[in-house]
């Protein structure tokens, strides 16, 4: 554990996660708007949210590794310096090639997310690093929640660009919260020692951190399912209006608050295997009662939807341990942890929603969805039961 001169709150390391998420998608509802106003077809708009995602997965990959060797302070101030700058750039452009240029500059927001974990990582031991990562995740379900309702009411009251001003001026605000309050974290070792691409290599070949890194991935690719096929099959097998779709959609994410919540409050005592193990428990059961629920001839809104809280309940207690453990199979590598871990849950969403638009029927199924909820579910169970294998050894 090294000597920190000032030890960041937690305020700001959940504003730093919780910003990270709004940036992806409170301006959503401003895309009809931005297409027209800058002359582009709605497709080509698009990309600043399916590009960015890209972006952002390449960003982690660079900045964990790049923190190790020279430290997360620098790393985040010029990553919050670089997203400011961006969005002023994107409030002022006046064409849409400009205006994707720098919306995927402003993917280094990103950083905010994979660096506070490693920053928690480094500042605590690894059970306490789970109860803390798990109230961080919090951030993670509220921030989607309001962003949109917030983007929407700027753009209503403002114009499009308004979205774009309050990014600027909040990514200065985080600058200088993090150059008041952050100071460096990074554990002190030899310039020989530090996060080389060969001690990267090194990290990358340990089968335990994969293990616990897949166990994040298909969990949150369970999540990506939902969201991909629960819109069809809530219209087209159950006709629910757009506000009950929004309530039931609105579910899953509530129970992802109560699992982080219940890990930050409880994880700290147990194992990290042992919650991970817990959580996919959680969500596998909760699938799988549902599927059978509604293989008996029960299929419902209540059912359906009421089964799937169990994987955000699911993810919540299970990802701030997997995200720790993954960060502590060589605690000297904690940024480089980070970012690989983050950019592998985003890869891995690509594809699970990819394969979920191709296999699930144009009409909606809702037992097609929950197999495939469940398949990646049991995929993440089955990581946790490798790495408990792989601890065992």
């Amino acid at each position: 554990m090294i000597q920190v001169k000032t030890r960041p709150h937690l305020a700001t390391l959940v504003l730093l996660t919780a910003f990270s998420t709004l940036s992806l998608n409170m301006f959503l509802p401003s895309l009809a708007n931005i297409a027209i106003d800058l002359d582009a077809d709605y497709a080509t708009v698009s990309l600043s949210f399916a590009g960015y995602l890209a972006v952002t997965a390449i960003i982690q990959l660079v900045v964990g590794p790049l923190s190790d060797r020279i430290g997360r302070r620098p790393v985040l101030l010029v990553a919050l310096a670089s997203f400011s700058i961006a969005s002023v750039a994107c409030s002022l452009a006046q064409d849409i090639w400009t205006f994707l240029t720098f919306r995927m500059l402003q993917g280094s927001i990103i950083s905010g997310y994979a660096l506070s974990l490693a920053i928690v990582r480094d500042t605590t031991s690894e059970r306490k690093a789970v109860g803390l990562i798990g109230y961080i995740s919090m951030a993670m379900a509220i921030a989607p929640m309001l962003g949109p309702t917030l983007g929407g009411m700027l753009d209503t009251a403002f114009g499009w660009r308004a979205n774009f001003y309050f990014y600027a001026v909040s990514g200065l605000l985080l600058l200088l919260l993090c150059w008041i309050d952050l100071d460096e974290t990074k554990p002190a070792q030899p310039k020989q020692t530090g996060a080389s691409p060969e001690s990267v290599r090194t990290l990358v070949r340990e089968p335990l951190f994969w293990a616990y890194s897949l166990c994040s991935a298909f969990s949150t690719g369970a999540f990506y399912i939902f969201l991909t096929g629960a819109p069809l099959v809530a219209k087209s097998e159950f006709g629910v209006t757009t506000a009950q779709l929004g309530f039931y959609i609105g579910t899953i994410t509530a129970g992802f608050m109560l699992g982080g919540f219940l890990s930050g409050r409880f994880a700290p005592r147990f194992e990290p295997t042992t919650v991970m193990l817990a959580g996919r428990l959680v969500a596998c059961t909760g699938l799988g009662v549902g599927l059978a629920t509604m293989s008996a001839g029960y299929l419902t809104p209540i059912i359906f939807f009421g089964s799937t809280i169990f994987v955000g309940l699911g993810n919540g207690i299970t990802m701030p341990s997997s995200n720790a453990s993954a960060m502590s199979v060589r605690s000297n590598l904690a940024g480089s942890a980070a970012g690989l871990n983050g950019a592998l849950v985003v890869a891995g969403g690509a594809v699970l929603t990819t394969l979920t638009g191709l296999i699930l029927p144009p009409g909606g199924d809702g037992l097609v969805l929950h197999i495939l909820m469940l398949a990646a579910s049991g995929a993440g169970l089955a990581s946790v039961l490798w790495a408990i294998r792989l601890q065992s050894q």
